[in-house]
């Protein structure tokens, strides 16, 4: 099954891409994650990176970054709970003509897997896709 999510809000393009391109900021916007950790110790995204995601403090999520293009802003990672697998796919775009003059981004994520981890975790992916966009 594949969804996709989308959300507005006030933090720039370029800012709310940073807070996707340095590791470090993630548990500040993406309310399950707690930490993240690396190989090799490169604490920005790339192509190849690989580690684990700590969600809630204790669920390890092993993940392989699959592709980043930082001038498009977007990228694609690949998790894996057990045996299931997820293919994730995010962007940050400048906004819209029709967005109004509040909005200074707009992101979505694409998430593909099996059906019923897709929906589940939909409620917390539009919760931390909001986030990222908030000003603070």
């Amino acid at each position: 099954m594949q969804t996709t999510l989308r959300a507005t809000g006030p933090l720039p393009a370029p800012a709310a891409w940073e807070r996707y391109a340095d590791l470090d900021l993630w548990s500040h916007w993406a309310p399950q994650i707690s930490g993240v950790s690396v190989t090799g110790g490169h604490r920005r995204l790339h192509q190849g990176l690989q580690g684990t995601v700590r969600a809630a403090g204790v669920v390890h999520v092993p993940f392989e970054v699959l592709a980043v293009d930082e001038a498009a802003r977007t990228w694609s990672w690949r998790v894996r709970v057990g045996p299931i697998t997820l293919h994730l796919e995010h962007g940050v775009e400048d906004p819209g003509p029709d967005d109004g003059p509040r909005v200074g981004a707009r992101t979505w994520l694409r998430t593909t897997g099996p059906a019923p981890v897709v929906l589940a975790y939909a409620p917390l992916a539009l919760i931390a896709l909001h986030s990222l966009l908030l000003e603070r």
